[in-house]
């Protein structure tokens, strides 16, 4: 399984998160996988197409491109092993991130930033 997701990775199908510091080898399971980008969702996996596959599957395909990005045990993401980004809408409420440093929210349905709230498409830009 684990050189299976390895190989999907290589042919840019997917984007496999680990934990940050962990030692990845060829036999490790990664700690979340997605597929390389929405598009992907609606032609592989439709049934998969909620809200916050596709909130996410966005963030790490546009963010990932440029930065390093890992699984957070608290919020979705950790990027360059220094922020923590929690994806998700406008109504999200900061218990899953609360007491983290450097810690933001990826928001949909939100026009323009505000205290740590980031509209989620603006990282389009980053691509």
């Amino acid at each position: 399984m684990a050189q299976h997701t390895d190989k999907t990775r290589e042919v840019n199908l997917t984007t496999n998160l680990f934990k940050y510091g962990e030692e990845i080898s060829l036999l490790q399971k990664p700690s979340k996988i997605y597929l390389e980008n929405t598009n992907l969702i609606y032609l592989l996996a439709k049934e998969n197409a909620n809200r916050r596959n596709l909130r996410e599957t966005f963030f790490a395909n546009q963010v990932g491109y440029a930065h390093d990005l890992s699984y957070a045990e608290q919020g979705d993401f950790t990027v360059d092993n220094q922020y923590t980004f929690e994806i998700g809408g406008k109504d999200k409420t900061e218990k899953q991130i609360k007491g983290v440093d450097k810690a933001y929210f990826a928001s949909d349905d939100i026009t323009h930033g505000f205290h740590h709230k980031i509209p989620l498409w603006l990282f389009g830009f980053l691509y």
